[in-house]
């Protein structure tokens, strides 16, 4: 019995027998919508529908939303500069039953498997205000340079019969974005409906290289869902929005707290572990994390259950083609592939040695090799897409991997003239917070002297330089007041330190981005219960924290661990309004991480009456 064998006869013996076959159903491809392309400026409708969709052989149909009926929904594909424009239009009707059943379960005894895991509903009752959502929706076209207007600002959602109308520049270097649901509170149930696509813009520089094209590049949407089952234990195909509850009572709101949705099951262009026939040849993978929270390690197994090393490259990241190709060897700087939500890869993968085999993209758990379930570390099963390599392909592919992909990408430094703002992502325990985490947005202090420490929303740091600086919080919600104003085209570093263990994924609207550096801090100064520090946050000079290889490129979400700051820098060009930055666990993003900016040219800001500009000064942190 070979490893793959193996590894397959281990899931089987977990499965109960109504329990799911990995890789029973191909791979879907989504439809390609291509707007026209003369120089008329066309309107195009992308009309949000109910569907009935078979998210595997074995179940039931799932009732799901979908742009134009499609889970995901079509590949939107553009060239650079042609502007377009889509009427998503909302065609759910009225008296439409909402697809995703919503229920928190008590957390389990440490050390045993999170009912994340695990399907059904364990006999609690489903949520009814969700059940009596209606289809409420906007939509949001995720690292598109566009106002303010066109963004999908998350109040901006319509109903039934009317249309959000956004227009689209598409003035940016050759990319995937991504689009998806972002209504005000709702977000994470809507987008788990199945209201989510990709989206390509090409240019003349991608086309100079003469990638893997046509049917050899195949866009891969990842998301993990959860499945309520019947009365017997059978699944039946609903989809669950299953999620742990660790406070029953929160005492400042008297509501019950939970962590962010993850699940059981991952679906790759909306099916549950599908498999793809491939050429032994090159193809390229346009991949996107399109979970709630779920955070993937992805790897790609052989038959034997080991890594695969030396056949999948990265060429490109959220903002584009990357300078140079990076190898993804499963090991060394890279022994898995971290995709956070919202995250894109730019995968070129060489088939041509696999000839007849059989390979496997799967999430790694915690605490086992790659391909082995891990319950207790949230991957119950770690199947994700397999591929069949055909024997033969037809007429040699003669691609070739360039050393060197983008010419026009320029390295951002701390020497372009910038300003600076600092994020604080604060613990859930913190005093105000209601047991959820909360972005701060600070200000230096302008008399720190004239302070007694400790208090609410004052916070010290210590920087690498060994200054210490005192900061007042300005925001902590996001109907607190506006507080960055930005000149159209300006430079800024923004600065993330996050105070508590849990990974935030980040997004920041309308900008592309570069990673300047990750910082260790010690964060053991903040005391929660205080809402401030006793001590300052210190700048840990032990504990170097290098950039990986793959996040060199131009990015519009990055992942901030905890203990650390992450410092990225971008210009907010091409674009007025006001946007929303926030963290994209979209559980967090409806709790509360998410706060307005405003765009505006420089020349109206003189005029600006000063409400707008709490955080500009906020102090240099290097």
């Amino acid at each position: 019995m070979n490893g793959l064998e193996r590894l397959t006869g281990e899931i089987a013996q977990q499965r109960t027998p109504d329990e799911l076959t990995p890789y029973a159903a191909p791979l879907t491809i989504p439809p390609v919508l291509r707007p026209a392309t003369d120089d008329v400026l066309r309107e195009t409708e992308i009309a949000l529908r109910p569907a009935w969709v078979r998210l595997h052989p074995q179940l039931p149909p799932t009732l799901m939303w979908g742009y134009d009926g499609h889970v995901p929904g079509p590949t939107i594909e553009v060239r650079r500069g042609q502007r377009v424009r889509i009427a998503w239009t909302n065609r759910i009707p009225k008296d439409s039953e909402f697809p995703v059943t919503a229920v928190g379960v008590p957390a389990r005894a440490p050390g045993t498997p999170p009912a994340s895991t695990e399907p059904g509903r364990e006999g609690v009752e489903p949520d009814k205000d969700v059940a009596a959502l209606p289809a409420w929706t906007v939509t949001h076209l995720h690292g598109a340079q566009t106002g303010g207007g066109n963004d999908g600002w998350a109040d901006n959602a319509v109903g039934y019969g009317d249309a959000q109308l956004s227009e689209y520049p598409n003035d940016h270097q050759a990319v995937q974005w991504w689009y998806h649901d972002h209504a005000m509170n709702i977000t994470r149930w809507n987008v788990m409906t199945g209201l989510y696509g990709t989206y390509l813009v090409r240019d003349g520089e991608e086309d100079a290289l003469h990638l893997p094209s046509g049917e050899r590049e195949i866009p891969l949407l990842l998301a993990d869902r959860n499945l309520d089952t019947d009365e017997d234990g059978r699944l039946n195909g609903r989809l669950l929005h299953k999620t742990v509850i660790v406070q029953q009572s929160n005492p400042e709101t008297g509501k019950p707290v939970s962590i962010p949705f993850t699940g059981p099951y991952t679906t790759v262009n909306g099916r549950i572990w599908p498999h793809a026939e491939v050429d032994a040849a090159w193809y390229r993978f346009r991949l996107v994390n399109a979970s709630n929270a779920r955070i993937f390690e992805l790897v790609l197994i052989d038959e034997a259950g080991d890594p695969v090393p030396g056949i999948v490259h990265q060429i490109g990241s959220d903002g584009g083609l990357l300078p140079r190709p990076v190898p993804v060897d499963f090991e060394g700087d890279l022994p898995t592939l971290t995709a956070a939500p919202a995250e894109r890869f730019d995968l070129l993968v060489d088939f041509r040695s696999m000839a007849g085999r059989t390979l496997r993209l799967v999430n790694k758990g915690p605490n086992q090799p790659a391909g082995v379930p891990d319950p207790a570390g949230d991957v119950r099963y770690p199947a994700v897409l397999e591929f069949r390599i055909r024997e033969t392909c037809g007429e040699e592919d003669t691609f070739e991997l360039p050393e060197v992909l983008s010419g026009s990408f320029r390295r951002l430094t701390h020497d372009l003239p910038h300003g600076h703002r600092l994020v604080l992502l604060t613990p859930p325990a913190t005093k105000g917070a209601g047991g959820h985490p909360e972005i701060w947005e600070m200000t230096e202090a302008e008399d720190p002297g004239g302070l007694t420490l400790p208090a609410d929303g004052i916070v010290q740091v210590t920087g690498p330089d060994g200054t210490t600086k005192t900061y007042r919080r300005t925001s902590r919600t996001f109907n607190d007041a506006l507080g960055f104003t930005i000149a159209e085209g300006d430079y800024e570093q923004w600065s993330f330190l996050n105070l508590a263990p849990i990974v935030h994924p980040m997004h920041i609207h309308l900008a592309d981005f570069q990673l300047l550096g990750r910082d260790a801090y010690d964060v053991s100064g903040f005391d929660p219960a205080v809402g401030g520090t006793r001590t300052p946050l210190r700048y840990d000079a032990g504990r170097a924290i290098p950039l990986a290889p793959n996040e060199r490129g131009n990015k519009d979400v990055f992942r901030v661990p905890g203990n650390q700051m992450l410092r990225v820098m971008g210009r907010f060009d091409g674009a007025y309004g006001r946007f929303m930055y926030h963290c994209h666990l979209l559980e967090h993003e409806d709790m509360g991480m998410m706060r307005p900016f405003v765009v505006m040219p420089a020349e109206a800001m003189k005029f600006d009456h000063g409400a707008g500009h709490g955080g500009h000064g906020g102090g240099h942190m290097g």
